[in-house]
Order: structure tokens, then sequence, then C-alpha cells
């Protein structure tokens, strides 16, 4: 295999020695594809429908599903498996992710030709922020293998949470976003087209379209909390774990366009979210009794994320179909 200098199993898991120039390969690579859509496909501001969403999430989906051949002709199939299980994950639990945008470009009136500038800038942080994540996450359970167990249980408790809690909305409204922003920054109630920052009276003032992007990236930095432990679950090498998330990521903005307005119709999603959740924390609490492989754990997942959309789609098919009450 041309980028392996080393693979070993470590700990149920594989452990690639892969050379820096990989690295900046697969950086590069993300960055252009990055310019390629902002510098071109989206080169001006324009409202996405959902042929051309359905379009860009195709296009977008390809590509990670692409980069398990890359994977697995250049580390072979186990690197392979646990590659395609964390893009799984992290796609399945990024979803509710895209529901919270909607919500918040929705309060603050963004127009949806502005929308995908602010997702935009928001993927290129989440992809900062979840390096950060996931490389302190890593560093903590190779120091600390109790950490594991710490996380296990968290995600147990979140899965909890999403089945028995109560409905867990972000309220843009109780945000201090603006005022806070105010303090330092000074800001217009006004926006300017797709910019952040414009000027009125000769002065620099940051748009409502910044404090957007500011909310977008925090709401990132509360998901990455849930998902990164999740990932870490059925793979432990820095690279896999990267490029898993990362090609998820990046196709965020489409599944926004295109299933936004749809919240209402996945009825039984949080319920295969918690599922998915419980799993890979129950896996994390047991692998040092019971080893789950990835093709395994990519099937499980897989079995519950087909069988929460087919059940909504059902339960929205016989909603449709009641008389209407008068």
């Amino acid at each position: 295999m041309f980028l392996i200098s080393e693979v070993t199993d470590k700990s149920n898991f594989v452990d690639l020695s892969v050379p820096g120039w990989a690295w900046v390969a697969l950086i590069g690579f993300i960055f252009l594809l990055l310019a390629f859509d902002i510098l071109v496909i989206h080169r001006q501001a324009h409202t996405i429908g959902p042929r051309e969403a359905l379009t860009q999430t195709a296009v977008w989906v390809t590509i990670g599903l692409a980069f398990t051949g890359i994977i697995a002709w250049a580390f072979g199939a186990p690197a392979a498996g646990e590659y395609i299980s964390g893009y799984l994950v992290e796609q399945s639990l990024s979803i509710d992710n895209v529901f919270v945008w909607a919500l918040i470009l929705n309060f603050y009136k963004i127009p949806a030709k502005n929308q995908h500038r602010v997702l935009f800038w928001g993927i290129f942080g989440a992809l900062a922020l979840r390096a950060i994540f996931i490389f302190a996450g890593l560093a903590l359970i190779e120091k600390f293998t109790w950490v594991l167990y710490v996380f296990g249980i968290f995600l147990l408790y979140t899965a909890a949470k999403l089945v028995f809690g109560d409905e867990d909305v972000v309220d843009p409204s109780s945000s201090r976003l603006l005022q806070v922003i105010n303090k330092f920054i000074p800001m217009t109630p006004h926006l300017d087209e797709q910019k952040f920052f414009t000027r009125e009276n000769g002065k620099r003032l940051a748009t409502p379209l910044f404090a957007v992007l500011l909310l977008v990236e925090i709401t990132d930095v509360l998901f990455a909390v849930d998902s990164v432990p999740a990932v870490l679950a059925v793979s432990r090498d820095q690279f896999i774990v990267f490029s898993s998330n990362a090609f998820a990521i990046l196709g965020l903005r489409s599944l926004y366009f295109l299933f936004a307005d749809a919240h209402t119709r996945f009825v039984y999603l949080k319920e295969g979210l918690a599922a998915i959740l419980a799993f890979v924390g129950a896996k994390m609490l047991l692998h040092s009794l019971v080893h789950i492989s990835s093709a395994i754990s990519l099937v499980v997942m897989a079995v519950i994320l087909t069988g929460a959309v087919v059940l909504s789609i059902r339960a929205d098919r016989a909603k449709s179909a009641q008389p209407p009450m008068h």
C-alpha cells in the first residue's frame, strides 16, 4: 500500500502511519472543494431550490463515499470499514444540526439567497473546530484510557435525553449574542447583501449576518461534543477520524437546503439518532470485553437509520391519509 509505513492493530482498531504529504493532499483537496464551491458554483448569491440541493447533496455524498475506495486501496479493508462507519455516524448525527440552522436563519430572517454564504463560512470554521476536538480527544484516550468510559456514559446519557427528555429546541431569541457583539463590535441592524461587515457614516460595522455566523459556529461546538466521541467509538486513527468527519461536514450545506423544512416529517429521527448514540456508547463501555468490528457497526447503524426513515415516512403517509378533523 503506497501510503502505509506501518499498519498495526491497536485495541482492535487500525493504527496507520500516514506520511505528512498525505495529510497535505487531504487538506489541499478539501480546500480545493471549498474554493470551487464558493468561487464557481455559488459565486453569485441565489436561492437554492430543491433540485439544485438534491444535485449538490448527491455530489457531496458521492465524494464522501468515493473516499472509502481511496482508503481501501491505500490502507486496506479494515481501515475502509472504520472510515465509512465514522462517515455514517457523523452524517446521521449532523442532521439535527441542519434543523437548528434552519431555526436560526429563519428567526433572524436571513434571505434565502444569502444563507449559503453563512453556512459556507460556518462549515469552514466547523472543520477547524472538529480538528481540535478530534486531536484533543485522541490525545486524552491515548494518555488516559478511562476517558473511554466517560465518553461511553456521556453518549448513553445523551441518547436517554433525546428519548425521555424535554423537547430540546434552541431558541435564538434567548441568545444574548447580539448584545454581546454590540459591546465589543459595533453592529448595524441592517443587512448589506452577503457582507459580514459594512460601512455606515464612515464607520466599519458588523452586520446581522456576522452574528448569525457566530451562532452557527457555537451550535457546531455543541453538536461536536456528541458526535466526536461517537466517531471515536469506531476508529482511533487521526487520519480516518478527521477525513470521515470532514467529508460528512462538507455535505451539510446541501443537506440543509434539502431537508431544512422536513423536520416534522421525520418523526422517528430522534429515536433513531438516540439508538445510534446508545450503540456506540455501549461499544465504548464494553470495548475491553467485546470487540464489535467496523463491518458489524456499519450494518447496525445503517439498519437503525434506515428503519427510522422508513417508519417516519409511513407515519407521515398515515397522517396525510387521515381525514381532516372539523
